[in-house]
């Protein structure tokens, strides 16, 4: 199948929206599809071979953060063209609301189109403006996918229609296969925990976190505290407390070798994320690695770590809440090797075999109409419950109805 991807998304600057097409595009491509993925990317910035740059992108306030994205005249050419060389069997934008190169690729396209959600979101000022220039294009689409509950309801409440559930995916055997680092591994004195994300975005929660250290320090004071993120280090650094500052370590940006070692060193992984998430891909990542994690209580984390069961997880925004569970893990390395475990063996429902063929079954139902799949046991266990059903997944991806694929099925 020749398909093309739209990512609105600046490949210069690393998210999980961009980790998701370019994970997607490489599993496509590594089981026989032809793949064109169209981004954002300033001229000198090095891409896969799948991946065709459309220049520099500006910032723009999005979503509780400030997304790179690219918009204009120029910009619509390149993807006219790029749409009229690929000659694709189905184009599956991401993000078609945001202002951006999804945008522009709803307005040109013509033929069998899919989108993905990704975002979790009161309506915002971006948002605003962008959607009654694409309210009129909606139609064009002839399968949704949401990556969360979350994301399915910003669908529902502000765009109208509904989507079908397919999460985020990982490669889980990439980070299972992670070797521990020793510079990062804690001992019982000295245990270590790990936070990724930019550190100058406060919603990613590094300063909720910094709130309770000094508590979990109070019970174990040699903990050290890995923060893995871009950013301004040096102001981070002058904003730390004096008595904070020998235990707690500013790595960068670490590519994605480096942050799998991480999280199979680390004795947990803590993700204090204050709202703005509608899945949360990197505790998928860290549950594969083996890491226990620890996460705000967030609907979208809340189902990634199905309820509690393969995490733990403390109320959003409460620093003492956070100390108090976080410190009753270190405490407890039985507890802590069952958590890690109960993790690994979630993160198995995420791996990109399962939702990449998910992904593929609403492609082939848009494309070729669901009797074009009649009898068709490589199918996922979903779709084949669906067809026993009488139910269509192409007419669920349009609005018709749901059935969430991911935590919980």
């Amino acid at each position: 199948m020749r398909i093309g991807i739209v990512c609105p998304y600046s490949f210069d600057v690393p998210g999980g929206v961009q980790f998701h097409v370019r994970d997607l595009a490489e599993h496509l491509i590594d089981i026989g599809h032809q793949v064109s993925v169209l981004a954002p990317a300033d001229e000198d910035t090095p891409l896969p071979a799948y991946v065709e740059g459309t220049g520099k992108a500006v910032p723009i306030p999005y979503n509780g953060s400030v997304a790179r994205l690219a918009f204009g005249p120029i910009t619509a050419g390149k993807v006219a063209r790029w749409l009229d060389r690929g000659a694709f069997d189905v184009v599956h934008i991401h993000e078609p609301i945001a202002p951006s190169l999804s945008i522009l690729a709803l307005w040109a396209v013509e033929g069998p189109t899919v989108a993905t959600f990704h975002t979790s979101f009161v309506r915002s000022r971006a948002m605003q403006a962008a959607y009654p220039m694409v309210r009129g294009s909606f139609e064009k689409i002839h399968g949704r996918i949401a990556v969360s509950e979350s994301a399915r309801e910003t669908v529902i409440t502000h765009i109208g229609g509904d989507a079908v559930v397919i999460p985020n995916g990982v490669f889980v055997d990439r980070f299972g296969a992670a070797v521990p680092d020793p510079r990062w591994q804690g001992t019982p004195q000295a245990p270590t925990i790990a936070f990724l994300g930019r550190i100058d975005e406060p919603r990613k929660g590094l300063p909720l976190l910094l709130r309770a250290l000094p508590q979990l320090l109070a019970r174990h004071p040699g903990l050290q505290v890995l923060v893995a993120g871009f950013g301004d280090i040096a102001a981070a650094q002058e904003r730390l407390a004096p008595e904070l500052a020998n235990s707690v370590h500013f790595l960068g940006g670490i590519d994605d070798a480096a942050k799998a070692r991480l999280l199979a060193s680390v004795d947990a992984y803590v993700a204090p994320h204050t709202g703005g998430e509608s899945f949360g891909i990197v505790l998928v990542e860290a549950m594969a690695a083996g890491a226990p994690v620890v996460a705000s209580d967030l609907p979208a984390f809340s189902r990634v770590l199905d309820g509690g069961r393969s995490g733990v997880l403390f109320p959003t925004g409460d620093p003492a809440a956070l100390a108090a569970v976080l410190g009753d893990l270190l405490g407890d390395p039985a507890r802590r090797q069952a958590v890690g475990e109960a993790g690994r063996r979630h993160s198995r429902r995420y791996d990109w075999s399962a939702v990449a063929a998910d992904v593929l079954a609403v492609y082939e139902t848009v494309v070729e109409g669901t009797s074009a799949v009649a009898g068709r046991e490589s199918h996922p266990v979903w779709l084949r419950r669906w067809r026993s059903e009488g139910r269509s997944p192409a007419r669920e991806a349009r609005g018709g109805g749901y059935r969430t694929r991911g935590a919980g099925s």
